[in-house]
């Protein structure tokens, strides 16, 4: 008994069988051939980059003085020093992709011994950023910035507020009740940023290939701006800044 449709004999059904694997083999090499076109004929893909370096933060600020409070009966409570010396790195005008819609994040801004930490943060326009208050007394955090105006009124220690910065640009951040209390948030719409490391070192990722403007920015003001190339194989570029 032959195999197929079981009558004996049967050459047609050994035909058909026959006509059947001939067809899938070329469809198969059909959809191989066509592979191979698209792959060939395809442009290649950029390889990204990364643009990396230090920023020397040679001028000195001073943190402001602390007001004194007459509950504090002659012992201040203890004080954080925020760090003055985080810079943030980016390009003036990002890649068409970087205007791509990204899924909104959540960021932190704490409010301990009457200090704003951080005192600098870089982050995704959109974001949701909390200002939870750890201190014994009533904070409130406000800002009358162009980019994102707001007063979240005075709230108690373990509460916690947040606000949506929705607009790219520098939001300056006070404290209505301590005038020694600032922060500033840096809001971007690409994500070509980087925050400077204690030591000044930072990275930006995935950088594609091209010719950008880069901007080093301290304690409200771009204090240096340089050029830097991409090339096409990608790879790192290194690139300094010295804020004085």
């Amino acid at each position: 008994m032959e195999a197929g449709c079981g009558v004996p004999s049967c050459s047609r059904c050994s035909c058909s069988t026959g006509s059947e694997v001939h067809l899938r083999i070329s469809a198969a090499s059909c959809l191989a051939l066509a592979l191979l076109l698209t792959t060939a004929t395809s442009p290649a893909q950029p390889r990204l980059g990364a643009i990396r370096g230090r920023v020397d933060v040679q001028r000195v600020v001073i943190p402001a003085e602390r007001r004194p409070n007459p509950a504090d009966l002659g012992t201040p409570p203890p004080r954080e020093i925020p760090d003055l010396r985080r810079a943030v790195v980016y390009l003036e005008t990002a890649p068409a992709a970087a205007l791509e819609s990204r899924e909104p994040v959540r960021a932190r801004m704490d409010q301990r011994n009457e200090t704003f930490l951080p005192h600098v943060l870089a982050i995704d326009q959109g974001t949701l950023v909390d200002f939870p208050n750890n201190d014994s007394t009533y904070h409130n955090v406000f800002s009358l910035s162009k980019t994102r105006k707001f007063d979240l009124g005075r709230y108690a220690r373990g509460k916690s507020k947040a606000i949506r910065f929705e607009r790219s640009g520098v939001v300056r951040i006070f404290c209505d009740i301590h005038s020694h209390m600032s922060a500033f948030v840096l809001v971007f719409s690409h994500p070509y940023y980087a925050k400077a490391e204690v030591d000044g070192r930072y990275r930006i990722d995935n950088v594609p290939p091209g010719t950008y403007t880069v901007s080093a920015w301290h304690e409200g003001e771009v204090r240096e701006t340089k050029t830097v190339t991409v090339p096409p194989q990608g790879g790192d570029v290194d690139l300094d800044f010295v804020v004085q």
